[in-house]
């Protein structure tokens, strides 16, 4: 797949626009326990992961993904990543941790975060 530098950097603007009129939803449910282990093991709140959200660029972006779950086969999903520093929750460390960041704009201006959570495996970004 081809992807051009500006159409992230316009995907991502469309993205912030959202995500600062607070139209996001950050998935934490039983499926998403990688996302629920993010907030117990570090100190954040939605106030930090907003924060994390706006400040994407697109030497962040790795790449775009398929949604493979069944009615939303025509959603595609995108993926970044951020190294950022975190308190964690069980210390006194600061740490930089790695996030994966995947997430999804829908038609109607609301931005769902699927995965927000340590990267298991290294990312490979696209333009660096």
């Amino acid at each position: 797949m081809n992807i051009d530098k500006k159409d992230i950097e316009q995907y991502l603007s469309a993205v912030k626009e959202t995500v600062g009129n607070d139209r996001y939803r950050l998935a934490r449910n039983a499926k998403r326990q990688d996302n629920i282990n993010l907030f117990l093991d570090y100190v954040i709140d939605e106030a930090k992961v907003k924060e994390i959200l706006l400040s994407l660029t697109a030497m962040d972006f790795s790449e775009i993904l398929q949604n493979e779950h069944v009615g939303y086969e025509h959603e595609r999903l995108y993926v970044f990543g951020k190294d950022v520093k975190l308190l964690e929750r069980n210390g006194t460390e600061e740490k930089t941790v790695s996030l994966y960041i995947k997430f999804n704009k829908l038609e109607n201006y609301f931005v769902i975060v699927i995965s927000f959570h340590e990267q298991k495996h290294p990312l490979t970004y696209y333009f660096k």
